[in-house]
């Protein structure tokens, strides 16, 4: 499974070892904490379960 990283230099997420923007070494993130109020969960939903599902 893939997990998000993060260039710890120029801030770039990519799903690489090795940052495209600077060429350095990433690391993998921690997930974002859950939020009851989560702005963007909606859309996430939307994402993953197809529009008719996402009320």
């Amino acid at each position: 499974m893939s997990k998000i990283r993060k260039c710890e230099a120029c801030g770039e997420y990519t799903l690489k070892e090795i940052c495209g923007r600077c060429g350095r070494r990433t690391k993998e993130t921690t997930p974002p904490r859950f939020s009851p109020k989560d702005p963007y969960g909606k859309y996430r939903r939307m994402m993953k379960y197809g529009r008719d599902r996402s009320a």
